[in-house]
This record gives structure tokens, C-alpha cells and sequence, in this order.
């Protein structure tokens, strides 16, 4: 790490309904010296908090402006209705876009989800955010789709949520400005990766050099003891070891004995 690195902290934003506790702990117990500031932006301003340089890396909601950017796809979310409690449309496991042709959904300026053709009936009126849509669902004046994360973190107790199987999802992805890939955001993507603190794309350059000494060592004692290839059985060990076969060839042995001992 960096001297300026050590400096500051790496700074994470993302979309709501992103939840990054996970991957912000295992940061936590990895790089304690280095503190993780979330930054918390509407999904559409993400990429420009980024290539503002608000932030080293983020939590995006596909599709994204991809120009300057590196992309790790990472999962694609459920799709629900929410709904008051007591809709007619509660009464199944599960509700299609059919479903909803009578019914008037609201489709805010913050919507996530790309759709060639939006669900039901207009709603009176377009909110201005997802947020702003819930309390008017739970007046009764509309219903509202959206991923399965929204749906819980805008929860209300007198609104409940149905799957929507047939409907577009939402993708979300970690990125990050390309001509700004430090040592920190490997050091991040390795941990959204899955990968251990031991793993060969971490900055630990002293453990390779400590493993391949440790793999010439045998080598040098198996070399330093040619004296010990005499016998058969361990000759015929030998031979299978390149260089150690030679140490002692199998027909060397005592000039009085005839013939060749049996392989």
C-alpha cells in the first residue's frame, strides 16, 4: 500500500437497495488501516459520482454508460409488485404482467427497470422517485414495480409484495473509472470475488518468493545425498526422479557379482 493510500479512506458508492454490509465487513476484518466511506447516490447518478471522483468504486445498477468504466456483473435481482396488503392480487404466490392491464402502476423518474412496454394503466402521475411512489401505494391509488431489494427497503407494514416473473429485472454490478484501478479497488474486487487473503492476485509478494524456496529445498538434499542411490530399491525410486537417477546408475554394482539384479 501506498503512502497516500494510507492517507485516506476508499470511498464506495451505491445504488439504494444495493446492501454492501458484506463486503464492507470482510473489508473491515482485511484492511483495518484503511477506512471504507459508503456514499450513498441515486442508481442514475452513481457513474457520475464515480468519473466525478466522489468515489473509487461503486455499487451500479445495469444498464450503464460503460464509456471509462470496468464492469463485474454480479447478480440480477427478483422483480415484485408491491401492493396494499388487502389487493385482490395478494391472493396468489405470484402475479404476471397480465395481471396488472387493469391496474394503475406508478412508473417514477427514478425507475430502475428497463421495459419495452410499461405494465397497466398510467397512475395520475409520475413520481418523482420510488420512495415518493410507496406512501401513494399504500393510499390505494396505484400499484408499483420494482426489484425485490426496494420493495424491502421501502417496507411498510400495511404494504406487502408479490414476485413478477415475467417482468424485466435488475442487474446490479460493481465498477469502477478504468484509468483509476489502484491497488485499493483490486484489494476491493478481490473481496467481491470471493477471493481469501492469501489468493495469488494479493499484494504479498514476500509469500511466492517464501513458497518457491520451500520447493527448491528438497531438491538440494535429494541432490547433496547420491550416496544413498546403492541399493535397488531405492535406485529404482530414484529413476523416476530425473536427475537422482543418475546420481547411481542400477548396474553399478560390487564387480564380483554376475548379472543383473531383478527390476
Amino acid at each position: 500500500m501506498t503512502h497516500e493510500e494510507s492517507d485516506r479512506a476508499f470511498r464506495l458508492a451505491y445504488a439504494p437497495g444495493v446492501t454492501p454490509a458484506k463486503w464492507v465487513g470482510v473489508w473491515a476484518e482485511r484492511m483495518p488501516e484503511v477506512p471504507l466511506t459508503l456514499v450513498s447516490a441515486p442508481a442514475a447518478e452513481v457513474v457520475g459520482v464515480l468519473h466525478g471522483e466522489g468515489a473509487d468504486a461503486g455499487f451500479v445498477r445495469l444498464p450503464v454508460d460503460r464509456d471509462g468504466l470496468s464492469v463485474i456483473p454480479l447478480y440480477v435481482e427478483t422483480t415484485v409488485v408491491v401492493l396494499p396488503k388487502d389487493h385482490a392480487l395478494t391472493a396468489g404466490d405470484e402475479v404476471t404482467v397480465g395481471d396488472l392491464a387493469d391496474e394503475e402502476v406508478f412508473h417514477p423518474l427514478d425507475d430502475v427497470l428497463e421495459w419495452t412496454a410499461r405494465p397497466g394503466l398510467p397512475a395520475f402521475e409520475r413520481p418523482a422517485t420510488t420512495a415518493d411512489a410507496v406512501p401513494l401505494v399504500a393510499a390505494g391509488t396505484g400499484l408499483l414495480v420494482v426489484p425485490l431489494s426496494l420493495a424491502r427497503l421501502y417496507d411498510r407494514g400495511d404494504l406487502t409484495y408479490r414476485p413478477v416473473p415475467d417482468a424485466p429485472q435488475s442487474q446490479v454490478a460493481l465498477a469502477w473509472p478504468t484509468d483509476r484501478t489502484t491497488d485499493l479497488v483490486d484489494d476491493f474486487i478481490g473481496i467481491v470475488r470471493g477471493r481469501t487473503a492469501n489468493s495469488s492476485r494479493g499484494r504479498t509478494p514476500a509469500a511466492p518468493v517464501e513458497k518457491a524456496a520451500a520447493e527448491k529445498k528438497p531438491a538440494r538434499r535429494q541432490a547433496g545425498k547420491p550416496g544413498q542411490g546403492g541399493k535397488a530399491g531405492q535406485g529404482g525410486k530414484a529413476g523416476q526422479g530425473g536427475a537422482g537417477s543418475r546420481a547411481v546408475p542400477a548396474g553399478r554394482g560390487k564387480s564380483g557379482k554376475k548379472g543383473r539384479r531383478p527390476r
